[in-house]
């Protein structure tokens, strides 16, 4: 099934704005402030809702005194604002870029609120939020999302999902900006600001004030709650604790000063609670009633060790150096991903999450989980083939002989990590509700089995595709043979039943007491505004024995 949209139409859907600044109600020079003079060019954004509360976001741009400022905000049950059950005030300014959030508490559970923010002589757009629900929940629909790159493409992704009435929330799964610079997009009018790789605190912000400024986005965010977390991007490509692959100490300076500006930034742009210290532990857990436990997950900062690089598997020369490589390397034992602090964390949340008797429990993940190998190329493709692949792929020969070691295809996932991803699942195991893990990052479309290292189902992934950043798998890819690449991934890997990296778009995600039905919907393109939404694939899942599996009569 398909339906034709212009986002143009869409902008009726609640105006243009923006708001302000500080995760309080209440504020530093709150009592002597006056209110700021300013309009809202970046939109409304609501996320992170809990029972009775949900963090408020907007930003004022300032058309008089630079001073910081007061600026109103009002909840209401209406859309029309008239049914008031809360009001505040807070201040803002430049400190915190003149963004705003409010952390607004005392709401009633599993409701829909409408809320917004004033200056001195401006109103922002309305936005529509919702709290978290108590107690028996038949059902919960989330939209979920990853990879929103600027340059790459029109947000028709947030525009479908703008549309959709009746979710509970957007699970983005990382990757909301990307850091790079160039003059990508340029022929589309999507060209980065700033135009370099953004490198400063006023660079980040920058870059997150282009995105809140898109109107896809806008509307998006004025529709549903958000509930995110992070990948790389957000600060720079391949991320672990102490660097990363797109950080050149020598050439844009000292890592943490960067990791710490791009995270202020995104504190400042983004509708989410603030953890105390540090900064970089950003993960936290949702309850919808009894139906479901979700636990986001930070794998990025705050305890990755750093990834194995690809020039060194590729120097391997013999199957020896081979098993050594994954005995003495790969299967360290103390490469961490999640880090013992967050092991801890969820196992206090699991404990809880069993006592309330949750039917499932998601995780909203930034890398692929799934244990995924290289295909062994040399009996697929012949010497024709491969010289067809090399014309568009230099490196076609080199990568098919280095197929045959069977390596992880991506060290930056969880397969380069064995150990460490083992600890996860063992937990997992521990508790009986279907684990259903939630995975972005690679621009594919994926459903996976999770199976440890003896054998043994844990749960199922479903990855979802990129809303603009360019597709893995896609037909031109691997010197025009990725779709026949992918299906080698389905042949020769155990754990993965589909994977595509065809289109762009969202999976459509519906929970109930007894299955998870997943639609991947993907957009005609993303180079106009003008598109198309299907859909793509479907997947059901449900549990045996508490172990989530999928079901094969779809």
């Amino acid at each position: 099934m398909s339906s034709t949209f212009s986002r143009r139409r869409l902008l009726s859907l609640g105006g243009a704005g923006t708001l302000l600044g500080t995760i309080a109600t209440t504020g530093t020079g709150l009592a002597s402030a006056s209110p700021v003079a300013g309009s809202f060019l970046h939109g409304v954004a609501s996320g992170d809702p809990g029972l009775t509360s949900v963090v408020l976001w907007s930003r004022v741009s300032p058309t008089a005194s630079r001073q910081p400022g007061m600026v109103r905000w009002t909840v209401a049950k209406d859309s029309k604002m008239q049914d008031v059950v809360s009001t505040g005030q807070i201040v803002t300014g430049p400190y915190r870029d003149w963004t705003a959030k409010a952390l607004i508490d005392g709401l009633q559970p599993g409701q829909t609120f409408y809320y917004q923010f004033k200056t001195l002589d401006n109103a922002s757009p309305v936005g529509r939020t919702r709290t978290l629900p108590a107690g028996d929940v038949d059902k919960a629909r989330f939209a979920v999302v990853s990879c929103s790159n600027y340059s790459s493409g029109f947000f028709n992704v947030y525009d479908a999902i703008a549309r959709q009435d009746d979710l509970d929330a957007v699970l983005h799964l990382g990757d909301y900006i990307y850091e790079y610079g160039g003059k990508a997009g340029e022929d589309i009018g999507r060209k980065h600001l700033p135009e370099h790789e953004i490198l400063t605190l006023e660079d980040y912000r920058q870059r997150h004030a282009q995105h809140k400024q898109d109107p896809a986005s806008q509307a998006m965010h004025r529709k549903h709650p958000l509930i995110p977390i992070w990948d790389d991007h957000e600060v720079a490509d391949n991320s672990w604790k102490g660097g990363a692959n797109n950080h050149q100490a020598k050439e844009e300076g000292n890592w943490d000063e960067r990791r710490g500006a791009a995270l202020q930034a995104y504190y400042e742009w983004m509708p989410v609670r603030e953890p105390a210290t540090p900064p970089e532990a950003f993960y936290r857990s949702f309850s919808y009633g009894t139906l479901l436990h979700l636990s986001a997950l930070e794998t990025r900062l705050m305890a990755r060790d750093e990834q194995i690089s690809y020039s060194a598997m590729r120097a391997l020369q013999s199957s020896e150096e081979v098993a050594a490589f994954e005995r003495d390397i790969l299967w360290k034992d103390d490469r961490e991903m999640l880090g013992a602090e967050q092991m801890r964390f969820l196992r206090r949340e699991w404990d809880a999450s069993a006592l309330t008797g949750h039917s499932w429990r998601l995780i909203a993940n930034q890398v692929l989980m799934a244990n995924v190998t290289t295909p062994d190329l040399n009996d697929r493709f012949d010497a024709q083939e491969i010289d067809q692949m090399t014309e568009k792929w230099s490196g076609a020969q080199s990568f098919v002989d280095f197929s045959a070691y069977r390596l992880p295809i991506a060290p930056d996932s969880w397969s380069g990590y064995p150990a460490a991803r083992d600890r996860f699942y063992q937990l997992a195991r521990e508790f009986d509700s279907g684990v259903v893990v939630l995975t972005g990052d690679t621009h594919a479309w994926w459903a996976n089995d999770l199976i440890d290292a003896n054998g043994s189902n844990v749960g199922v992934e479903l990855g979802v595709h990129s809303v603009t950043a360019s597709a893995a798998f896609s037909p031109g890819s691997y010197g025009g043979k990725g779709s026949e690449y992918a299906q080698s991934l389905i042949a020769d890997n155990r754990g993965v039943r589909f994977v595509s990296g065809e289109g762009h778009g969202y999976i459509d995600l519906t929970v109930t007491p007894d299955t998870v039905e997943a639609i991947f919907k993907t957009v005609s393109t993303v180079k106009s505004p003008e598109y198309q939404v299907s859909d793509y694939a479907e997947f059901k899942v449900r549990q045996n024995g508490g172990v989530s599996s999928f079901v094969d009569d779809m």
